[in-house]
């Protein structure tokens, strides 16, 4: 046999000439070294071994010699063949399952861009991962019963049709739901269930639990929803010992910063419940995640170095013969020097050409290949297909205490797709096989079907009373039922009565506060409460100084896995800072993302976990819905409840910080968002009256809605709010008659509306005076939500465009306040105009409609300068009067 050139698989320049440090300046010596170290090991032990060796590193820092131990280890499994846990199931009948389930899976993508091209899908992802997923199932997810939690499983996105293959089998799924997939506005038509693209639960509210559908919300997601188990366990709220949260994600999708950000948080609060099976089948959408590196290497030394225990799974069991009669290391020699553009390429190309290609490079590797026929060669398995292999790196990472775990799993993407689509550039993009290639599946997984059945993408379900299907509920039943499986059983939670909290707010009498202190005042009061107190989560990115929350480290304290082991600087203070291991709060440091990650957990714990939590994340308004705006669509399709709260909100509140910080578009985002319920309120009173309405919904009522209600740090005079006013002001306004009129001013001759909100209302009320000594009378709105005024407007209309029997005309609610009051309408807050724009259509027919808002970049500089700069202030807003009544009186 001939060996093919060295640039197959080491272009020129790949690797740098040998350094004199490479270079061994006394083997004989060093072989002296080898030998001493391997006797050691024999005679004491591997604890002894690695206490060595532990010693010899801190004495090469003691001399500073500039070295310290790589984090990469061989391109080998992590467990060795005798370190391997018997196989606990039946081999051959879980390869045939996988093979069926491989098969539906197929046939439910193929089928649908047969009928409809557009519909898209995946097929290769789920062949990389399909075994993966399957020994989890058959050995190691564990359901939720009346004894055990049940573990949390966040599945790679783009393989969801290999688990509705499995729900399938399962009885969970018809077949005239796989044949609707993708299809979720068709299929109730012909009673089929919609089909998701990927895990949606707002979709599939009975199935899916976590959406992982955009790439590194899933990773940061599974770190803080295991970390959010342990703060329950330690403040007694559930004990969630004994369960475990699997992520599967892609290797490509770990260059998404969030899936890098909070793996040293994992290793810092010692998550072993915790465990991340990275599928790396080396390719992204287009092409090779590191074509010219190794990226199972990149990640062992990311993950290793970030604290987590790291267990490779990379060769199959066909493998451990050529390793046993590889004495020289011809073959991590080998792989050492294989890329993985060249190792997609094998994946990609035949036995024969593997037998050429990497067993021809050298003679050392022809004759561990000597003997093999190419079928066999093209045959061995990398370890992410070996389920004996996978099952030893899951029950190590099962059994793994004190950090951490993720596994590498080395797989082949598109798997058993041959020419059609294994290790192809195009591989993901694959969905659609011709009958050589079906026929080819076939023949590769054994599956029983004819060529007829193959052809046509025939659905296949083993009899009932098979060994198979058996097998299939046996390993389910004794796992705690089928998964995935979203439920909502929860008990309510008594709220207590506002008043008992709140009057404070709601009877401000004019005393000044700001809404952010107000909200902070409240919150305190909830704590005490002996039913729901102990179920709020208060979370913050390191601002609660910042919004006057510093009072809380004391009277709930700051949750702390190990306690507090210090003394603070402050500990003489009243708001000193207190960690403890049942504290309260969520300080999650600098990083919104992953308040955002525990707010969710949080949000969610009615459904994970089966117990009703109130989170309430308090942050600077720009850094929410700007800045991982993606986590808070996550959380609404995984249908959170709780409350986010945009402090220092609106473009002139925040005078000296400028453009970054000032925010007039997070109402605007939080509009698009279907079951988020935003609030922009002007008074402590409204804010209090939003705050226990939304609480009674979401425990009480238990509607999968969470709301956004922005806080202002500006003080000012807080008017009493009436119980009078509760009703309107909770549909999205109210007529606030409270604002006092000047004295001596003339008897109105011209009427005008002004509507604002948040602190915009008070230069709102400056103009309404203003105006009043000029003879102009105006009627004042205090809009606190103009999306729910919006949306209700929208629903009236889409009930008149929709209904086929002729309906009783109910104008939307906006429009029959307005009705109330005369002349044209003024509408000014601190966002960006798109906001009050949102309400144009349901001002009453002939009423000249003004918007004032504050688009652009916002600047530094004082409350008043901004407001004048952006035409928000009282005197803009008197001009915008006089123009419209001027526009009014020539129309």
């Amino acid at each position: 046999m001939t060996a093919q050139p060295r640039t197959l698989l080491q272009p020129t320049g790949a690797k740098a000439p040998s350094s004199p440090a490479d270079v061994d300046a006394d083997p004989v010596e060093t072989a002296e070294w080898r030998e001493a170290f391997v006797a050691l090991l024999q005679a004491q032990g591997p604890e002894r071994g690695r206490w060595l060796l532990d010693e010899l590193a801190r004495l090469a820092s003691t001399h500073r010699i500039g070295w310290q131990p790589e984090l990469a280890t061989p391109y080998a499994n992590t467990v060795p063949v005798d370190r391997q846990p018997p196989f606990p199931g039946d081999l051959a009948i879980e390869e045939r399952l996988g093979s069926l389930m491989r098969w539906n899976a197929l046939a439910m993508v193929v089928r649908a861009n047969q009928a409809y091209g557009e519909l898209g899908g995946h097929i290769a992802s789920y062949a990389s991962a399909a075994d993966l997923f399957e020994t989890g199932f058959h050995h190691f997810f564990q359901g939720r019963t009346r004894t055990h939690g049940g573990d949390l499983v966040f599945f790679q996105p783009h393989s969801a049709p290999g688990v509705y293959a499995r729900a399938f089998l399962e009885g969970r799924l018809g077949e005239d739901d796989l044949a609707h997939y993708r299809q979720e506005i068709t299929a109730p038509l012909h009673g089929a269930k919609g089909l998701s693209s990927y895990p949606h639960p707002w979709l599939m509210p009975d199935f899916w639990q976590f959406p992982t559908g955009s790439m590194g919300i899933g990773p940061i997601s599974a770190i803080y929803h295991a970390r959010f188990m342990r703060y329950l366990t330690h403040r007694g709220l559930l004990d969630c010992e004994g369960r475990k949260v699997w992520g599967f994600f892609g290797d490509g999708e770990m260059d998404e910063p969030e899936s890098m950000s909070a793996l040293t948080l994992a290793a810092r609060e010692k998550l072993d419940n915790l465990v991340w099976v990275v599928n790396c089948n080396l390719q992204r959408l287009d092409g090779p995640v590191r074509g010219n590196g190794r990226i199972i290497d990149e990640l062992e030394k990311l993950f290793a170095g970030a604290g987590w225990n790291v267990i490779k799974l990379v060769w199959g069991s066909d493998w451990d013969g050529l390793f046993a009669r590889d004495t020289d290391g011809a073959l991590l020699r080998a792989f050492a020097e294989t890329v993985d553009g060249q190792m997609q390429t094998f994946a990609a190309k035949d036995g024969r050409f593997n037998r050429d290609h990497f067993f021809g490079q050298n003679e050392a590797l022809q004759r561990l290949a000597q003997g093999m026929t190419d079928e066999q060669i093209d045959r061995l398995k990398r370890g992410g297909h070996d389920l004996v292999k996978i099952h030893a790196a899951y029950a190590a990472a099962a059994a793994h205490r004190g950090r951490p775990t993720v596994v590498l799993a080395h797989t082949k993407k598109g798997y058993g797709m041959g020419t059609a689509g294994q290790g192809r550039m195009t591989t993901h993009s694959q969905k659609k096989l011709d009958e050589a290639d079906l026929i080819g599946f076939r023949n590769r997984f054994n599956l029983p079907l004819s060529d007829e059945q193959a052809t046509s993408l025939a659905f296949y379900k083993p009899a009932e009373d098979s060994p198979e299907m058996r097998y299939l509920r046996e390993r389910r039943a004794a796992l705690g039922g089928a998964l995935p499986q979203r439920r909502t059983d929860c008990d309510t939670l008594p709220v207590p009565p506002l008043d008992s909290y709140a009057r404070f707010a709601t009877e401000a009498a004019g005393k000044e506060m700001s809404t952010t202190m107000a909200f902070v005042r409240l919150l305190g009061n909830l704590l005490k409460d002996g039913a729901l107190g102990p179920r709020i989560v208060p979370i913050v990115a390191d601002e609660a100084r910042t919004f006057g929350m510093a009072n809380l480290f004391k009277q709930v304290g700051i949750y702390s896995s190990v306690g507090q082991r210090y003394a603070p600087e402050d500990i003489g203070s009243v708001l000193s800072y207190r960690e403890a291991i049942d504290g309260q709060i969520l300080e999650e440091g600098i990083s919104e993302a992953g308040a955002i990650a525990s707010w969710t957990a949080a949000a969610t714990s009615y459904s994970v976990h089966g117990l009703a939590m109130l989170p309430f994340y308090i942050y600077y308004s720009m850094f929410g819905f700007q800045r991982v705006g993606d986590a808070i669509w996550a959380a609404a399709d995984q249908r959170a409840r709780g409350f986010l709260l945009g402090a220092t909100s609106g473009r002139t509140t925040l005078g000296g910080e400028g453009l970054q910080h000032q925010d007039g578009s997070s109402h605007l985002v939080a509009a698009t968002i279907p079951n988020c319920r935003a609030w922009d309120p002007a008074f402590a009173g409204e804010m209090a009256v939003i705050v226990d309405a939304g609480m009674r919904e979401m425990l009480v009522e238990q509607r999968d809605v969470f709301h956004y209600i922005t806080l202002m740090n500006e003080n000012y005079a807080q008017p009493d709010v009436p119980a009078s006013a509760h009703e309107d002001l909770l549909r999205g306004g109210w007529r606030y008659d409270g604002w006092q009129r000047p004295e001596g001013a003339p008897t109105a001759t011209q009427r005008v509306t002004l509507l604002g909100s948040g602190a915009i209302l008070t230069e709102v009320v400056k103009a309404a005076q203003a105006l009043a000594l000029e003879g102009i009378e105006a009627t004042v709105f205090s809009i606190t939500s103009w999306s729910e005024l919006s949306r209700e407007g929208l629903a009236c209309e889409t009930r008149l465009l929709t209904s086929e029997a002729p309906v009783v005309t109910v104008a939307p609610f906006i429009t029959r306040l307005l009705d109330a009051s005369e002349g044209p309408v003024v509408a000014a807050t601190d966002y960006v105009r798109a906001v009050p724009e949102s309400i144009r259509a349901y001002v009453p027919e002939g009423r000249r409609y003004l918007t004032l808002g504050t688009d652009g970049f916002g600047r530094s500089d004082t409350r008043a300068a901004l407001r004048d700069f952006f035409g928000v202030d009282a005197v803009a807003i008197a001009k915008a009067a006089r123009r419209a009544l001027t526009q009014q009186t020539l129309a």
